[in-house]
């Protein structure tokens, strides 16, 4: 079997992020996706807790055999990529593991803790995403045998965008996100200004 591990903040998770995962099971590239929500060490601007992203990440999960959620990263307060991906391999034992990212995180790959070991050691699924120019990517890493780019191109919604429609009271939001996530947000007062509302 085939495991697509899918990192991120998942802040919130979006209709994208889900698309992404189907889209790799629909094309063999994958047989499953298992998305692992960063623990609340993870330095990001406006990054609710881990809690609520676990919470959002399990409803997107829903009603799809294929589609799971951990709290590895979470559990542990990781920051390093190679640690989630080591034990999803000692895990898995009998199975592949893909890392799942962005053209975006493409290019400040050679920036993260033992990135030639984490080349060598797993494929990389690469989702294409405008304005980047992949071959030029390619050239930064001597080991693109196992950085395999995908037919899949992310539009430009991005779950800061959605972070910014939500305070904004931007009912259009809910184009973009699962509208039970959406349900979750404003049950939990997540990422509103004070006093604000969407219904």
């Amino acid at each position: 079997m085939k495991i697509g591990i899918f990192g991120g903040s998942f802040n919130p998770p979006h209709n994208m992020h889900k698309l992404i995962a189907l889209r790799l099971i629909e094309l063999n590239l994958v047989d499953k996706v298992i998305f692992v929500p960063t623990g609340n060490r993870y330095d990001k601007k406006d990054l609710v807790d881990a809690k609520y992203r676990y919470d959002m990440v399990k409803i997107i999960c829903n009603y799809h055999k294929r589609l799971e959620v951990s709290d590895f990263e979470i559990r542990n307060n990781l920051v390093f990529t190679y640690q989630t991906l080591d034990y999803f391999r000692e895990k898995y034992k009998n199975d592949e593991i893909l890392f799942i990212i962005g053209a975006d995180n493409l290019s400040e790959l050679y920036t993260w803790n033992r990135y030639e070991y984490l080349l060598k050691s797993y494929k990389f699924l690469v989702i294409k995403r405008q304005g980047e120019n992949i071959d030029n990517l390619l050239k930064k890493y001597n080991y693109n045998s196992n950085i395999i780019i995908t037919n899949i191109d992310m539009n430009d919604i991005s779950s800061t965008k959605i972070r910014e429609m939500i305070k904004n009271q931007d009912k259009e939001v809910c184009n973009y996100i699962d509208k039970n996530v959406f349900m979750y947000i404003l049950i939990n007062r997540l990422y509103l200004k004070p006093a604000s509302y969407l219904l």
